[in-house]
């Protein structure tokens, strides 16, 4: 998919009680595929637009040469707060399609979306069999399962070959240690001072940046065992926000600032000037559509792609990264919930459209089964991301009813960190900390 923020910041929004519809007391018997039927029209809520709403539109129109009593009624450009909305008005919205896992945890907890883990179990659906491990980190939350993954994003690096090599370089880094001292020697500089290469930018706010920053690298945990703030009480945050903040100091924030406007700004992320493709930045945090997104372009660079560097002191974590995309569920309101299952299914478990969904979107696919049959395993680019999602270390971050809450309020310590404008970084992420516990205690 195109622009993909895991943890996008978002403003927060209060999820009320959800009474209407249906219920998740009992499983949802799967409709049959024989016999007659009466014809149904789903209401399907979900994010997509423009060509990704056509290529999905084109899985959803074999969906229904194969199932023909079945109509789907695509809503497009729905987010998070369009779909509570519709629950909580009564809407009849029989499946519901998010961006991302941020908000699964209100979905589940306040009952808007069913708990399928009955329905798995009566449809002969064994979750852990059909899907890796790692996806429980982000479509469960307290036990209940009320979404499903379909495709997911996967972040490792990009690295410039020809750059590296220029620099003495055969392999990237697998060490944060190793990515500090390439990117400081990858760099080189314009004659007024100004960077002309990057060799890796630190800035959170620098393309996907921010998503290096949940933590992965350093095995960090948002949430202690009593579902308090770790941001003070793990020592990685503070290892983590160091590091970040040594390699801006090295560079110089206002050089970086002045560098990503060379570029063209945030836009450059998404267009012909994009610093990875025009070979002004040699590393790049990134996620797997980068491989497809602008397929031209990255046809002309001589590149490769390898999992995240890692702390030091955790060498067991290479090879894992930041994982979580789609997820899909079935909303309360639903009038159609065996017809609503039958397409979730499908979508989520059918290898068939799940390879589909996946070559025509350029995303990771969701099964065990798909994983290995997957064509996308032909490009050795994409093959990265699918061994990192595939990676039992590779993890989202952990599940809180605050959605991108605290996820926003990370965003900010650390900008004004990376900025100078913090001093006394213990003292920050005990605020930090704080501001997140408050949150959640006002529920």
């Amino acid at each position: 998919m195109r622009k993909r923020m895991v943890l996008a910041v978002a403003v927060m929004f209060v999820m009320a009680a959800c009474t209407a519809g249906g219920s998740d007391e009992g499983p949802i018997e799967e409709q049959a595929t024989g016999g007659t039927h009466q014809p149904v029209t789903l209401n399907v809520w979900g994010f997509y637009t423009e060509h990704e709403l056509e290529n999905f539109t084109e899985v959803v129109s074999d969906f229904e040469d194969k199932y023909p009593w079945i109509t789907v009624n695509m809503v497009p450009g729905k987010q998070f707060n369009d779909i509570v909305r519709g629950i909580n008005s009564g809407t009849p919205i029989d499946v519901a399609i998010d961006v991302g896992p941020d908000n699964v945890a209100k979905y589940c907890s306040t009952g808007a979306w069913v708990d399928l883990n009955s329905t798995l179990e009566s449809n002969g659906v064994d979750f852990d069999a059909t899907f890796p491990a790692s996806v429980k980190t982000y479509t469960n939350f307290e036990g209940k399962q009320c979404a499903l993954p379909m495709l997911t994003d996967a972040y490792g690096l990009y690295y410039n070959k020809d750059l590296l090599e220029a620099a003495g370089y055969t392999e990237p880094p697998k060490t944060l240690s190793e990515l500090t001292e390439m990117a400081k020697k990858l760099t080189t500089y314009n004659a007024d001072g100004s960077i002309d290469v990057i060799g890796f930018n630190p800035l959170s706010d620098f393309y996907e940046g921010y998503n290096n920053y949940v933590g992965n690298a350093w095995g960090a945990d948002w949430y202690d065992d009593e579902g308090k703030s770790a941001f003070a009480s793990d020592p990685a945050w503070a290892q983590a926000f160091q590091w970040d903040k040594d390699l801006v100091d090295y560079y110089g924030y206002d050089n970086l600032v002045n560098f990503k406007a060379s570029l063209g700004g945030d836009d450059s992320e998404w267009n012909e000037q994009n610093g990875f493709q025009v070979g002004r930045v040699a590393m790049l945090y990134d996620g797997e559509w980068r491989t497809v997104y602008d397929q031209e372009a990255m046809d002309k660079l001589n590149y490769g792609t390898a999992p995240f560097p890692v702390a030091d002191d955790h060498p067991e974590l290479y090879g894992s990264g930041l994982i979580g995309g789609t997820v899909v569920g079935i909303p309360r309101t639903s009038e159609n919930q065996s017809d609503a299952w039958l397409f979730v299914k499908t979508l989520t478990t059918d290898p068939e459209f799940l390879e589909s969904l996946a070559t025509k979107l350029g995303n990771v696919p969701t099964t065990n089964e798909t994983l290995e049959s997957t064509s996308l395993n032909d490009d050795p680019h994409f093959k990265t991301f699918i061994d990192i999602f595939s990676n039992p270390n590779s993890s989202f971050k952990e599940m809180s009813t605050l959605g991108t809450a605290d996820a926003t309020l990370e965003v900010d310590t650390l900008t004004k960190w990376e900025a100078g404008k913090i001093t006394d970084l213990d003292a920050a992420l005990q605020d930090l900390a704080s501001s997140i516990d408050q949150q959640l205690e006002l529920g």
